[in-house]
Order: structure tokens, then sequence, then C-alpha cells
């Protein structure tokens, strides 16, 4: 089937650690503000950071109002002609938790809200939506369902699409990442010589995708896969994955990669993903990279969500023409990387986003001004 059509992020919405909005994130990150806060409540006898939302809403109330504010927004008037297109790690694994932990034992647990879909089954009971399909890839998933929703658009099937990456801070979650001895007792510094470890966190990130621009539309330009093959939780050390999947994105996208101006790395805070990735980036870019910065030292590593939380990030990087720093990089381990440490105003045409997850799956996604 031929693809011709573009596609277009036109509304987007969001919630995090860094901030209520996306506005409100976005600030967070170019002024390197402290969102991470330390819990010993997942772990026994041991304080971890994490990023959680600071809301007195329910999690399910939180999406469904960050839903009505992009239908609000947009120019539909339902989702009635829209595609649904999940992206979640957890799903509603946070939710049975709650419910097992405090009754201690599984009778009132109704199966429909555990699965990945279960997030699309709550978004059901609220809005009309054409059909609906879920994502869950480890750390790719959103960044997989916005691929599938250019993918869907560019073919005509959709002429709106929906993506929601979602993670909420599970119990499983956390304590399977301790096992891996991965979390940070700190804010995580991604690509510093003195890092820790991750921090797991949780975010709702909400983007409307259309066949057609409105005001301040950015556009989806490419997608990149590729899988390692390496190892089930280790990336490539020599990051052959990574830097396949950002190849293969710039040739969709139909751009040089020197026309790429500035990288949001996946950037976790963990050696292996650290020296993998901009290992990738050296080789792909040689010794004239973009600047490169990591923005989960503010937002913390948001599993399923963090390919959409990222794509709203560099869609405001674009429409704002800002360049966020890195935060908490101090002592640089790898050089000849054009690492950006401080907020500065530069044109960027293109932003290249990295998502990178378990089992060697690996998403890169370009967004670009409308031209």
């Amino acid at each position: 089937m031929k693809t011709n059509k573009k596609a277009y992020i036109n509304n987007f919405e969001s919630i995090s650690c860094a901030g209520n909005d996306s506005e409100e994130l976005f600030k967070s990150i170019c002024e390197k503000k402290e969102t991470i806060t330390l819990d010993n409540s997942f772990i026994k006898e041991k304080t971890i950071a994490i990023g959680k939302i600071n809301s007195v809403e329910s999690f399910t109330d939180l999406l469904i109002n960050k839903c009505k504010k992009v239908l609000e927004k947009s120019n539909l008037d339902s989702f009635e002609n829209t595609l649904l297109v999940i992206g979640s790690s957890v799903g509603g694994m946070n939710n049975t938790e709650k419910i097992f932990f405090k009754d201690k034992n599984y009778k009132n647990i109704n199966p429909i809200y555990h699965p990945v879909d279960a997030i699309a089954t709550i978004l059901k009971e609220n809005f009309t939506f054409y059909d609906d399909i879920s994502f869950s890839t480890a750390c790719t998933s959103s960044a997989n369902a916005l691929g599938y929703a250019k993918e869907v658009i560019s073919k005509n099937i959709y002429n709106n699409v929906l993506v929601v990456g979602i993670d909420s801070l599970s119990y499983t979650t956390v304590c399977g990442f301790s096992a891996l001895s991965v979390l940070s007792s700190k804010p995580c510094t991604p690509f510093d010589k003195n890092r820790e470890g991750m921090n797991v966190s949780e975010a709702i990130a909400i983007l409307l995708l259309q066949d057609e621009t409105t005001a301040n539309s950015i556009e989806l330009c490419g997608v990149g896969y590729s899988s390692d093959a390496h190892h089930m939780t280790q990336p490539h050390p020599e990051g052959l994955g990574a830097k396949s999947a950002m190849q293969t994105a710039i040739t969709d996208a139909k751009i040089s990669p020197y026309d790429i101006g500035y990288i949001n790395a996946h950037g976790t805070g963990t050696q292996a993903n650290d020296l993998s990735e901009l290992t990738a980036i050296k080789s792909l870019f040689e010794n004239d990279t973009p600047s490169v910065s990591s923005t989960k030292s503010i937002t913390g590593h948001t599993l399923g969500a963090a390919g959409a939380l990222e794509a709203i990030i560099s869609c405001m990087i674009l429409q704002k023409q800002l360049v966020p720093p890195n935060k908490g990089l101090e002592n640089i381990e790898i050089e000849n990387i054009n690492y950006s440490f401080k907020l500065e105003q530069k044109e960027v045409s293109y932003v290249l986003s990295n998502s990178f997850a378990f089992g060697g799956n690996n998403t890169s996604l370009i967004f670009g001004l409308v031209k």
C-alpha cells in the first residue's frame, strides 16, 4: 500500500513528577528543577529516588481529565472517528496491587482492569473511540504506539489517532528494577562517570495525531525500529541496535544525520544504557554530534510512558526553539559528544528522540517543524 500522508501532532497533554501539565514539565526541564523525591515505602530498609505525581486525584481521574483537555483543545467534537493507541508496561497492575495489599486476597480484583488494555477499557467507559489497540514493549511501549499511529495515518487508514503513554508506580516494577541493582538513591545523573542508577517514575502523556495541520503542528517525520538480539536486559555494548534504529528513523524521515539539531537521549543513568547509547551516537554522527541531553534527570524514567512524554518534550523544543540542558552531568565519561550543559536558544528543525527497552527493543522517533 502506498504511504504518502503525513502525521502531525496537533495537541498534547501530560502530567508527571516534573509538572501537572506540559508547560510546567518543560519549565522544570529548562530550569533543572528538583522533581525527584526520596522514598522508603517500596523497598524494605532501602531509600530510593522516584518520580511521583503530586496530585490528590486518582490516577484514573487524571487520565480521564487529561483526555478531556486534549479533546477540548482539538478540532474534534468527539473521539468517535479516532483510533486509540495505548503504550504501557504496567497497564492496570497498580490497581490490582492496591486491592490485593488492602484486602490480602484476590477476590475483589476485577481481571479486566489488570492487563495492559485495562487503560483502553477505562477510557472506553468514558469516551467513544472507533477502535483501540495496546502496545506493551517495556520502555519503548508508547514510542512504538506513536510509530504505529504514523503508519496508519500515512496509509490513510485513520485520520485521527490518540496516543496515550501511561505508567503508574507499581510495587512489582520498582522491586523488579531493585532486583537488577539499577536503582539510584538520589536523582539520576545520566552520562556522568559517577552515576548511581535510574529513577523509576510515573506519567501520563497524551498526543493527538492527525493527517492535517493546525496551529503549532509538529510533524512525526521518521520512525526507526531495531532489535539487538543481544541480552534480555542489557543493550549491545557497541550500541548496534541503537545505531540501527536511529539510522532507520533518519532514512524514513528522508533527511541527513546532520539535519538533526538535538537528540533527546534515552539516557537512563545506568552504566549499560549510557555507554551503549553514547557509543551509538558517536558511531552514527562521528565527531559532529547534535546537542545531546537526557531529560530523565528531571522526569525520571517513566517506563512505558517515556516515549510519549519525551515526544511532547521534543515538540516543545521545536515550538520554542530551546535546547534543554543535562542536569547533574559533571564528570564526562565519553568525550566528543556535544552535551548540552545550559539552556540554549538555537535553531532546531529536527529532533531525534530515543527509547530503548529490555529484550533489545529499540525505537527512534524524529520530529520536525512543518514546512
